[in-house]
């Protein structure tokens, strides 16, 4: 998975993301405070794991992510390469990568590796919007 891939998927998720936000007045069928409830709850969870020695592709962390995603979800429901540009979001933007490593140094690391493992191999996702959907 090389820079073109981390770029496509950069794009599906900006683009996603955009239509969601526009499609659904900012998301307000959202109830955020259970969506952030639910996402402390599974980051400390991770964290148990993490600290465990676990690994991306460890099976119990990827039921974790399939939570994740099962979130993530509540918002609109992703491709796969607008699921790993979420990722990547999480690892280039300042706030987002401070936020998820309050819980652990080594999380958007982790999950990033953790959403990569699931996006080649879980189910789910929306169809996918970049090139190689159209080629």
């Amino acid at each position: 998975m090389g820079n073109s891939y981390e770029d496509e998927c950069r794009r599906s998720w900006a683009e996603e993301q955009a239509k969601s936000l526009a499609g659904t007045n900012n998301w307000e069928h959202v109830d955020r405070e259970r969506v952030h409830q639910d996402w402390d709850v599974l980051y400390r969870e991770i964290t148990a794991f993490l600290d465990g020695g676990s690994l991306p592709g460890d099976q119990k962390i990827q039921e974790l992510v399939r939570r994740h995603f099962d979130i993530v979800s509540r918002f609109y429901t992703p491709s796969r390469e607008a699921y790993v540009g979420m990722s990547l979001f999480y690892a280039e933007d300042e706030a987002m990568r401070a936020f998820h490593d309050s819980y652990h140094p080594g999380m958007v690391e982790f999950l990033g590796a953790a959403i990569r493992v699931f996006a080649e191999q879980g189910s789910g996702f929306a169809p996918s919007t970049g090139a190689e959907a159209s080629a």
